[in-house]
């Protein structure tokens, strides 16, 4: 997990990585502890700043090449005259995703964070100093491509989006059940490749989402040709009414971050500090 590629620390947390001192000689903390517990604080202050702008904030999570920004492509060109919408990239490296959403006409803004597969609570408040929320309906964070680790982080957005595409394997669901538990929708992109796939059964993958205990529901749908978009787009009306409905009553909506991926990544061990070489070795 991230303890072990290092994943943790991205650009937006680690000066609070760097303020862990040893004290007392021998020190044993959990600084995955200490940041998971700043991330949620940094979370519910971007959703804060989302709720007074009446902004409904859709985390995009799936692996990669499942076609996140091409949904975005066709989402825009379907909603552009009638919503206000914004988008976050993250991405390893590369603006390529950024500038494709630009060329739709709308705000875009990359992120991107070097070794860091999963976009956390900080780096989306530094991209927020870079954009203008007044006005918007809908802002979208395309996540890292990552099956693992997105779910567990709260960015302070209000829904989850997974998609799975039909080249990926009906199973998938049941194979990375820490992201499609946290799943508010799951779109099961692609879909104008079914002819060509006899593997793949799209009831197969609701099943395995459902036998997770996740009734979330799953539309079927293709970026390319058009099928099941005009079912996205209702559900994307009818959350934006849901939350504004909800805001009139001094109320936010939250996403389903996963209890199971935060302790994976807050109690990975122990770390230890040795005094003579300063060295943290985990154990």
């Amino acid at each position: 997990m991230c303890n072990t590629c290092g994943c943790n620390i991205t650009p937006g947390n680690r000066p609070q990585v760097l303020a862990e001192k040893p004290k007392n000689g021998v020190t044993t903390i959990s600084v995955l502890q200490n940041l998971l517990s700043q991330n949620n604080q940094q979370a519910e202050h971007n959703r804060a700043h989302f709720d007074a702008q009446k902004v409904l904030v859709i985390n995009l999570m799936s692996s990669p090449g499942s076609g996140k920004t091409a949904l975005l492509e066709a989402t825009i060109k379907r909603l552009r005259d009638s919503l206000k919408i914004a988008v976050i990239e993250g991405d390893l490296e590369t603006e390529n995703d950024t500038k494709r959403i630009q060329a739709q006409g709308v705000p875009a803004y990359q992120i991107t964070t070097g070794t860091a597969c999963h976009l956390d609570a900080h780096l989306v408040h530094n991209a927020l100093h870079h954009m203008a929320l007044d006005g918007l309906d809908l802002l979208f964070i395309e996540n890292v491509g990552n099956l693992v680790c997105p779910a567990s982080f709260d960015l302070g957005h209000h829904r989850n989006v997974v998609l799975l595409s039909v080249t990926e394997g009906d199973d998938k669901p049941a194979k990375y059940p820490v992201m499609f538990r946290a799943a508010d929708l799951m779109l099961i992109s692609k879909t104008d490749l079914l002819p060509h796939l006899d593997d793949f059964s799209p009831p197969s993958a609701e099943q395995n989402l459902h036998n997770l205990a996740n009734d979330a529901q799953v539309i079927t749908l293709s970026s390319k040709n058009g099928e099941g978009l005009d079912a996205w787009i209702a559900w994307l009306h009818a959350e934006i009414d849901r939350y504004r409905s909800l805001l009139l009553s001094n109320q936010t909506q939250r996403p389903k971050v996963q209890l199971d991926g935060q302790l994976l990544h807050a109690t990975p061990g122990k770390t230890k500090f040795y005094p003579v070489s300063n060295k943290a070795v985990h154990i």
